[in-house]
Formats: C-alpha cells, structure tokens, sequence
C-alpha cells in the first residue's frame, strides 16, 4: 500500500479532507502569506538598512522567550552541526 501522504490526502480526500482543509485554513498561511514578510524585508525601502530585527507579518516584533534564550541557541547550532558532521 503506497503512503499518499498528507498533501495528497488534504487536497483529494473527500468528506473528511474538507473539514480539516474548512478548520486548518485559520491556522495557516497561504505560500503568498508565508512569503509576504520575507519579500517585504528583502524589497521594501522602508526596512532598508534595518538589521538584527525580527518581523511578523511585516512589522517588527519581540522575539519569543525560546528565540532569546542564548543556551538553547547554542544547544541548536551543536546539534545542527551533529546532523551535518559529514564523518
């Protein structure tokens, strides 16, 4: 039996498929929404020179206490660098 996987479930999957597309689609953007705060950054005069900033939907925000936290920044990149060791 081959994994349809999740994409192709959501998208043809009849009945069940368009309730979850009905519930899930308040909980996540679109490619185009996902996209906009990145475009927005990387293009916009307004935000040139602008660094070391964190954007949400196009305005700056406050970093989550995770993103801020500098051990598990340093726990993250040690284990990255685990999964990339090429040894």
């Amino acid at each position: 039996m081959r994994d349809k996987g999740f994409s192709e479930f959501f998208y043809k999957e009849g009945f069940l498929a368009g309730i979850l597309r009905g519930v899930i689609k308040y909980f996540v953007k679109t490619p185009q929404q996902g996209a906009a705060t990145t475009c927005y950054v990387a293009l916009h005069p307004q935000v040139k020179g602008v660094s070391g900033k964190y954007f949400v939907d196009c305005n700056i925000a406050e970093p989550s206490n995770l993103a801020k936290d500098a051990e598990l920044a340093k726990d993250v990149w040690d284990f990255s660098l685990r999964l990339t060791d090429p040894k």
